[in-house]
């Protein structure tokens, strides 16, 4: 068997494999989120969100919504360095995100079942 024959044969086969998977996978909610700023960021997206009365009356007074928040859990930055991970029960993340022209600074509490939004911050 020649070179060509075994390429041709890896290649049709790879083609039927991905055929295959994209048939079984249509439709399904599956992701691929192995980084740990996207980890973070679905975990807390996926559980029931509360917010704090200090965060209401932030919110509140830089005329931001609930479309601010989820915004940014889908497309904010985790910075790992200013949340604090080594609690054992509610872990505390700071997440970056942008509001048009303004950057936000969302605090929160992620409990087992729950997640709490704890402060927002601005800044230009």
């Amino acid at each position: 068997m020649t070179l060509l024959q075994r390429l041709g044969f890896f290649g049709s086969g790879l083609f039927l494999g991905i055929i295959v998977l994209i048939v079984f996978l249509a439709g399904k909610k599956t992701s691929c989120d192995y980084g740990p700023n996207a980890r973070v960021l679905k975990d807390i997206r996926t559980k029931e969100q509360l917010v704090s009365a200090k965060a209401k009356t932030q919110l509140n007074s830089l005329r931001l919504d609930t479309g601010a928040i989820n915004t940014t859990l889908k497309k904010g930055k985790v910075n790992f360095s200013e949340s604090n991970t080594k609690l054992d029960s509610c872990k505390v993340y700071v997440i970056y995100g942008k509001e048009e022209l303004v950057s936000i600074k969302f605090t929160f509490k992620n409990c087992n079942e729950k997640a709490t939004l704890l402060t927002v911050e601005t800044s230009k």
